[in-house]
């Protein structure tokens, strides 16, 4: 006797296919970020300068930047289901051809497809997510998936980078494979197939990117990264030269900012699925003001700690309000679109690590980099307003063509 499937047992299962993906972003994060941590002892074992080692991350950026919207268009016409197992796998392969790695070149090849799968798995994730809950869920949806990434940085770096300083950099690569095939194998098993998605070519693709307000997102998407990096990047100097924070205890202080990341995540989420235009103007400000606050509480313990704490909240609310910023205009492409704003995220990486060291490079102390953030949230401000006042203009232009 088949069982029949009621609205409840429905309704149980889509969460579990977000958590799925929550798990696979957790792996994703990880493997990004883990490297940091790994490089002096990667650059020791490969017989390599720690700035040379450095460019394994900056390949990793450009593989996901680059590859992460070509592999979305090569998978445009599969099931989501079968372009997120198929990317999972590039994934897996990618993370056990760096564990296997016994020259600096090869680890930077295997770096580069294990991005190419991460890139795009993002992108079609994040329109998956959204598609298994209702409207007003959403962005909500897409907080849930993207948590993956926070606790990454919570738990996963910090783990993954003690498990290399004990076991060498490559075992933390094979722990990271090992997430990689539970997920694969979530996905495969637990992710529902969808028989009302659309397929989409690549003309369609391509037309999609005509609209302004697309560009617009995206440009607003790379400034709210830009914003948060100069002081991620030089977060654990802050701690210890401005604020006096021990290095035994910049371990309980990171914990903290990452406790501030998961929370505003789904306080981002929340604001989203509400408005999502005023919620990212909201956020931008707030992001200014906590921001700029660091610049006279950095020289106190207490007070810098309490400010790190909200500038996490701030910062992470700002992610997933800004990938359903840009999938709402991307209706036509949205895996392309979506793809495209992790592209924009790493761009926005990339461009806060270079804000925070041409401060420090044109003389400013380490109390100059919150100063700059602040700046570049007034920009993701201004342009958050101006994306807003493109959409208004087009919504009146179409409302004109059907009167």
């Amino acid at each position: 006797m088949t069982k029949k499937t009621t609205p409840t047992s429905e309704h149980n299962r889509m969460p579990v296919a977000v958590l799925i993906l929550t798990l696979s972003t957790f792996a994703l994060g990880t493997s990004e970020f883990v490297i940091m941590g790994l490089l002096p002892e990667v650059a020791h074992d490969l017989y390599v300068s720690i700035p040379a080692a450095g460019w394994i991350v900056t390949a990793y950026a450009l593989g996901i930047a680059i590859g992460g919207p070509a592999m979305a268009l090569v998978s445009a016409r599969l099931p989501r289901k079968r372009a997120l197992i198929t990317l999972m796998g590039v994934f897996v392969l990618g993370n056990a051809l760096c564990a296997l790695s016994s020259a600096y070149g090869f680890l930077i090849v295997a770096r580069v497809v294990t991005a190419m799968g991460q890139g795009s798995f993002f992108g079609i994730g994040a329109v998956l997510a959204a598609s298994l809950v209702p409207e007003h869920r959403k962005a909500s949806a897409i907080a849930t998936m993207f948590a993956g990434l926070t606790l990454a940085n919570v738990a996963g770096v910090p783990l993954g980078t003690a498990l290399g300083n004990w076991a060498g950099w490559r075992m933390p690569f094979w722990a990271i494979s090992a997430f990689g095939i539970a997920a694969f194998v979530g996905l495969a098993t637990l992710l529902p197939v969808r028989h009302d998605e659309e397929r989409a070519d690549f003309v369609t693709e391509f037309r999609a990117l005509t609209d302004l307000r697309i560009w617009a997102a995206l440009g607003t998407t790379v400034l709210f990264t830009g914003c948060a990096f100069p002081l991620f990047t030089y977060i654990v100097p802050m701690m210890e030269n401005l604020s006096g924070v021990t290095p035994n205890a910049v371990t309980l202080n990171l914990l903290s900012v990452g406790i501030g990341l998961t929370i505003g995540n789904f306080i981002g989420g929340r604001l989203a699925d509400w408005n999502v235009g005023r919620a990212l103007a909201r956020i931008a400000i707030a992001i200014a003001i906590v921001s700029v606050a660091l610049r006279w509480t950095s020289s106190s313990l207490i007070p810098s700690e309490i400010n790190w704490f909200f500038w996490g909240v701030t910062t992470f609310a700002a992610i997933p309000a800004s990938q359903v910023n840009v999938m709402r205009f991307g209706k036509q492409a949205p895996n392309l679109v979506s793809t495209l704003n992790i592209s924009a995220f790493n761009i926005g990486i990339a461009l806060g690590a270079w804000i925070g060291g041409e401060v420090l490079a044109t003389g400013y102390e380490l109390a100059g980099i919150p100063v700059a953030a602040t700046a570049v949230a007034l920009l993701a401000w201004f342009a958050t307003v101006t994306t807003e006042r493109l959409n208004r203009r087009s919504v009146r232009k179409i409302q004109a063509l059907e009167i």
